[in-house]
């Protein structure tokens, strides 16, 4: 089946010249191009584009004099913050493996991870690094260099970020290294088709997490992606440098909704997932926008970043836009100077969009769909308002294609039958990490099989239904929670849920919900699954509520129903 341009923006290239280079060019690019353009702001330490990268060749040639060389792998156990992002690209240069370690995981799972990626290289946080140090001697890791939030903060800011450096034995300290080494990183030849750069480990929503490879090329290609999506350029290389193309008469900074070297974004996304590392540290980073960054999330910190630093892009997941809009005084805030917000890793109640909206009067908020095997995305709302659905995640973007089949059969399904949405594109990964039975299974014939259901319109959108993993079947028929998720939030007091199946031995599964509350609010179980079920059909209505103080969700954003399926059997049994 052909791909469905029929709604595709004007003056946008259907397809789009990727040159050859590692993921690293696109911050020294961008250096060289406007080295005093403020790349970070951290809490008060702010980093020119310059200054990022001579620290980054600093560190570069300190892991080089460490022992660290090409295909080496190395851990980053770090919040957001600007020696993330310094240790990030560093790893490139030397040639070895960025492989993110969630600050989120329990003791357990790093040990997972470092075992399975072999990392002999792990850069930790004084806070973090404590609680995970008794497992290290169980891994292969060698070397552990330490940093801390402290180091971002100068004598005379101290006594407003009264966090202090915590010693840590045993360890190098980051930024002794950065002192004592200059800026000449080690000359390393990347093959950029087939050089693994990243190896991220996939949530781990249904069972053990597998390292997913993504070469330069996957990675480089998936950010070359979305910027032109943004701005609709193409691309060509010129003396070694990647420059943007716009069709003739096209004036960027007038006739393009984003514009290179101009913006500035939000960066309150994990790095350590793949929705951060490449749309939020790789795609701000080659595009010259300045980041604010936060290693965390505070709803009134975050809103009133908008204003104080005249923020133009911000995105994250539906997690982050959720507790905004519930804010009591969200609408006194001035959130029309917002163009472009991005909304990925979980669907976005519709509520939540048309509130989210209405608020950037005059900007777009604009919900994707990736997934960690495809480098990050593969399809997106344009970036008009007037090419956005609602409930929908977009087109598959430039050289990607998508299609629906049938989960049994494996047969292609015509627009408007939901089955399982597969992906093909440069983005896609290599495979699983020493795990060739189970790259098998998903990619065929060059296909991604995400496990995620959907469908196709005639207009060539697709909307996502639920995970494969997640229906639930009562009596034969399908039930998808997303659909009575989207009525729960349309409940005044209703902050987040998750609906889920409950086994049943007469009709298989029964849908039951778990409710997060708003802060003050009061419903009773009876009152949600009246209100919920007076909008389903009958095989759809709710049989249980259960309140929970908070719904528990991964460090992307996404929620864990493994565990609320495994809270419910042991509630239950």
């Amino acid at each position: 089946m052909a791909k469905n341009f029929k709604c595709w923006p004007e003056q946008w290239p259907k397809s789009l010249n990727y040159p050859d280079v590692p993921i690293y060019a696109l911050l020294d690019q961008t250096s060289e191009r406007v080295p005093d353009r403020l790349a970070i702001h951290f809490g008060g330490m702010a980093l020119t584009y310059a200054e990022l990268r001579q620290l980054t060749d600093r560190f570069a040639t300190a892991l080089s004099a460490l022992g660290v060389s090409k295909g080496d792998r190395v851990a980053i156990h770090l919040p957001n913050c600007p020696q993330f992002a310094i240790a990030y690209y560093a790893t490139l240069k030397t040639g070895a493996t960025f492989t993110p370690l969630s600050p989120l995981l329990a003791p357990r799972e790093v040990i997972h991870q470092l075992n399975d990626s072999g990392a002999e290289t792990l850069i930790s946080l004084d806070l973090l690094y404590p609680g995970i140090e008794s497992i290290i001697p169980e891994t292969p890791v060698k070397r552990v260099i330490s940093t801390s939030i402290a180091d971002c903060y100068n004598a005379v800011i101290a006594p407003l970020k009264p966090l202090g450096k915590i010693p840590v034995p045993n360890t190098l300290d980051m930024a002794e290294l950065l002192k004592e080494h200059e800026p000449n990183p080690p000359e390393v030849t990347i093959d950029v088709n087939n050089d693994i750069a990243h190896l991220a480990y996939t949530g781990g929503t249904t069972g053990v997490s597998k390292g997913v490879m993504l070469t330069h090329k996957n990675v480089v290609t998936n950010v070359l992606q979305f910027g032109a999506w943004f701005n609709g350029a193409n691309y060509e290389l010129r003396d070694g440098k990647i420059e943007t193309i716009f069709p003739e008469g096209v004036d960027p900074e007038k006739d393009r909704p984003v514009v290179r070297d101009k913006e500035v974004a939000l960066v309150v996304v994990p790095w350590f997932h793949a929705m951060g590392t490449v749309g939020y540290l790789n795609n701000p980073i080659s595009s010259g926008t300045t980041m604010i960054v936060f290693p965390r999330f505070d709803p009134v910190e975050y809103i009133t970043a908008i204003g104080k630093f005249s923020a133009t892009t911000l995105g994250g997941a539906p997690q982050l836009y959720v507790p905004l809009v519930n804010l009591p005084n969200f609408d006194e805030y001035d959130l029309s100077g917002i163009k472009l917000a991005g909304s990925g890793a979980a669907p976005l109640p519709v509520s939540i969009l048309e509130t989210m909206s209405k608020a950037f009067s005059s900007g777009v908020v604009m919900e994707a769909y990736g997934l960690t095997e495809c480098t990050m995305g593969a399809v997106s709302n344009p970036v008009f308002r007037e090419l956005t659905r609602a409930g929908s995640v977009g087109l598959p973007i430039f050289d990607t294609d998508c299609k629906v089949v049938n989960p049994e059969t494996g047969d292609d399904l015509p627009p408007g039958q939901e089955g399982e949405i597969c992906i093909k594109g440069p983005q896609v990964m290599v495979g699983y990490w020493n795990r060739q039975e189970a790259t098998d299974e998903v990619l065929k014939d060059g296909w991604l099989f995400t496990g995620d259901i959907g469908k196709e319109d005639e207009d060539g959108y697709f909307f996502i239904t639920d995970r494969i993993k997640d229906l639930i079947l009562y009596k034969g028929y399908n039930v998808y929670p997303r659909e009575i998720e989207e009525v729960l939030y349309t409940h005044p007091a209703v902050e987040t849920c998750a609906v889920i199946g409950k086994p049943d031995s007469k009709v298989g599964e029964s849908p039951v919900a778990y409710v997060q509350l708003k802060g003050g609010a009061q419903a009773t179980p009876e009152e949600l699954i009246e209100h919920t079920n007076a909008q389903v059909a009958a095989y759809k209505k709710l049989r249980e509520v259960f309140f929970i103080d908070m719904i528990p969700v991964s460090g992307a954003g996404k929620v864990l129903k493994r565990e609320l399926r495994e809270k419910l059997k042991e509630e239950t049994s």
